[in-house]
């Protein structure tokens, strides 16, 4: 039976649970993001990052799956509930027949702000939807749930309770799940599992540890899957990643290879592999990486922040959006815009027409030095060697937007999608989408009285190159 929740009694009833409480077939009147941050930093930045994170981390992939058979783009985040901000783990779709949003339906809260624990989404061959609620370390369990029904979001079962962090989910037609993710142990270690059909899982095995650790991200292309990875350098901390190194698979996680075809011995453990791309640690540069797409011919492209330092501010600039793209022979390193957050995250869309396009918060915002700000459109039309300022789609906000996603099989309507929030203070949190074909940005109703609602167009996007926008850093 579905519940609507919106009464201050039956929110204080589940807020007050000291643990997760799994909440499903209940649906909520309005779409609201988790607010997050993590180290104080005792300045005028107030904490390292912060902000209205419901679609944070990029290492969470995918957040969005646009499944065809219903011409729906099915999403997940990390909501809160009105009034509180305790994360509660979402799912809902945007019809793109009808242009409208049904409520949100809530899976699990969390017991916890942490948008670390935010969940992430994949579809199976016959439309169900699987849907992965991480952990943050081992403090808390991992969930896997599966929808009740085909295509539906109106129930969901428990498949299994274990522990993973940056789950990475991918539906191989034919194979299964390969499930890259994150396991804790002296550091931050890369795993993958498989599943013929998400119910019995392999056990986990590594496929990176080198010193303290990694983040990733990955993608797939064809019957492959990529992931790019920086490490952490031994003593140093999590604050102080640098390096990119990029490995792929072909057959389910059987062998690893470098983009160039080399077979790889795993768990790799030596800095110096030849899955290395670019030695940022000589540079004296720190990486931030945001996300991986591949061209027309599957060579894969590695969209990364370059940075000096850990700390908020403009004493660790210049800080620069970047490319790594394998021409086939060697990897080119491109900029593309200044950026002015170390936590600014955006996708890279590959066009048909071989265009590449970049939808990021590049511009300051109102929170300058902190994560996100104005979302711009940027294209490049040979290779990334140069970029062109297409489009503000947002201006004069009175947040951030943060950690706008690329849908995996991304539709116009549904192109881009990400949160807002104040960056130095607790504040609402509202979710957003690009619809390319309309070139308009819409914010999801964070009240909704009736069951479906449209979303609310925003401010038109202002096309062409504003007068004061950053310029690429090489021509």
């Amino acid at each position: 039976m579905k519940v609507l929740i919106h009464s201050a009694l039956v929110l204080t009833a589940i807020i007050a649970q000291p643990a997760h409480t799994e909440l499903q077939g209940i649906e909520y009147d309005g779409y609201l993001g988790i607010w997050y941050s993590n180290q104080p930093t005792q300045d005028e930045y107030v904490y390292k990052y912060s902000g209205g994170l419901g679609t944070y981390t990029a290492d969470h992939i995918p957040m969005a799956v646009y499944a065809p058979a219903v011409n729906k783009t099915f999403f997940v985040y990390g909501g809160t509930l009105r009034g509180q901000n305790t994360l509660v783990e979402m799912v809902s779709y945007y019809d793109h027949t009808t242009g409208k949003l049904p409520r949100p339906h809530l899976l699990m809260e969390k017991g916890t702000d942490d948008a670390h624990d935010n969940p992430v989404l994949a579809l199976d061959n016959d439309g169900y939807l699987w849907v992965f609620l991480s952990a943050h370390g081992i403090a808390r369990p991992a969930w896997i749930m599966r929808s009740n029904g085909p295509y539906s979001i109106d129930g969901f079962t428990t498949i299994l309770e274990t522990n993973f962090s940056y789950p990475q989910p991918w539906f191989l037609p034919g194979k299964g799940f390969l499930f890259l993710h994150t396991r804790y142990k002296d550091g931050r270690g890369l795993h993958w599992q498989t599943s013929p059909e998400g119910r019995t899982w392999t056990e986990p095995r590594l496929l990176a540890h080198m010193e303290e650790g990694h983040y990733q991200i990955s993608w797939p292309w064809g019957e492959k899957v990529g992931t790019a990875f920086n490490y952490h350098p031994k003593g140093k901390g999590l604050n102080h990643r640098t390096n990119i190194y990029y490995v792929e698979t072909g057959d389910f996680g059987e062998t690893w290879r470098t983009v160039a075809g080399e077979t790889l011995e795993t768990p790799l453990r030596d800095k110096r592999t030849p899955a290395l791309v670019h030695d940022y640690e000589a540079d004296g540069l720190k990486v931030y990486l945001c996300d991986l797409n591949y061209d027309a011919a599957g060579r894969p492209i590695v969209l990364h922040i370059v940075t000096q330092g850990w700390q908020p501010g403009p004493e660790n600039g210049p800080r620069t959006w970047r490319t790594a793209h394998w021409t086939g022979n060697e990897w080119v390193l491109n900029d593309i815009t200044p950026a002015d957050s170390n936590y600014d995250m955006g996708s890279l869309y590959v066009a048909e027409a071989g265009a590449w396009i970049v939808v990021a918060p590049t511009e300051p915002g109102p929170q300058a030095y902190n994560p996100g700000g104005e979302v711009i459109l940027w294209e490049s039309r040979d290779e990334g060697a140069h970029w062109q300022r297409k489009a503000q789609l947002t201006q004069n906000s009175a947040y951030n937007h943060t950690y706008a996603r690329r849908p995996l099989n991304a539709q116009p309507g549904f192109w881009s999608f990400w949160a807002d929030g104040d960056c130095r203070k607790l504040s609402a949190s509202r979710l957003y989408f690009y619809d390319a074909a309309q070139s308009k940005v819409f914010r999801m109703p964070d009240t909704m009285p009736a069951r479906e609602a449209s979303p609310e167009p925003v401010t038109a996007p202002v096309e062409g190159e504003a007068p004061n926008s950053p310029r690429p850093l090489r021509p």
